[in-house]
């Protein structure tokens, strides 16, 4: 549950009290679009899924709007779950396959979404193939963990966050065991969309997004609700004052 108010920066005044939860969910899939679009391969067409929940579709829904996706594999801890999900997104008219286990969702595909709330890790170095491309969704909080930590030694790592990702991110349990460093983060994503850092440099290039979200892009995304709300004459105003 979160709540979002806007405040107008130049008089401190309450803009909008607004609900928080979709605009974050929809905000964290549109950063792993754009981690995507700027990590992964140009020309990526299997998406891989692990976990069934609002970020699963988010980042689907963002990924679909980079890329010409032509299968999406999912799995998450039930048939049920995986049903559901595909229910739910079935009229991006893309196709769909129901994997049993992980390794089924993760082997060969180009973009690989994790999105599960797990302490362990589930996705294993020897599944993961040159030229993937991994948004790391699920971790964010202490202890939380999805990916094993041999990936991320391969990878090029870009965070959204250099000081986030220390403590809430993928990257937090490896930074507390001392099997990563701060050193090893390549980029955060700010610096590669500015142009200051390059993104990917090669198909065989194997990339991973840690995720942990930023007040930031929840400002952003508020302020286009407020706004396209506003033109739209669906705002209820009240006098606070």
């Amino acid at each position: 549950m979160a709540t979002i108010v806007l405040i107008d920066p130049e008089t401190g005044r309450p803009l909008a009290i607004m609900d928080g939860t979709h605009i974050t969910n929809m905000r964290t899939g549109a950063a792993g679009g754009i981690a995507a679009k700027y990590l992964a391969r140009r020309n990526s067409k299997v998406i891989g899924i692990v976990g069934a929940g609002a970020q699963a579709r988010t980042q689907l829904l963002a990924l679909n709007e980079v890329f010409k996706i032509e299968e999406v594999r999912i799995c998450a801890r039930t048939i049920v779950e995986c049903e559901k999900f595909v229910r739910d997104m079935e009229y991006l008219g893309l196709k769909f396959f129901i994997k049993n286990n992980v390794k089924e969702a993760v082997e060969g595909c180009d973009i690989l979404v994790t999105a599960t709330p797990v302490t362990q890790p589930i996705v294993k170095n020897e599944w993961i193939t040159a030229g993937m491309h991994i948004n790391a969704i699920g971790a964010d909080a202490p202890g939380k963990e999805e990916l094993d930590p041999e990936i991320l030694r391969r990878a090029k790592v870009v965070v959204d966050d250099y000081e986030q990702a220390c403590h809430y991110g993928e990257l937090n349990v490896p930074f507390s065991k001392g099997i990563f460093r701060r050193e090893q983060i390549y980029a955060e994503l700010g610096e590669i969309i500015a142009g200051k850092k390059a993104g990917r440099t090669s198909d065989e290039e194997m990339t991973v997004f840690d995720s942990t979200g930023l007040a930031i892009q929840d400002l952003a995304a508020a302020t286009l609700v407020y706004e396209k709300a506003k033109k739209l004459g669906l705002i209820n105003e009240v006098d606070l004052l």
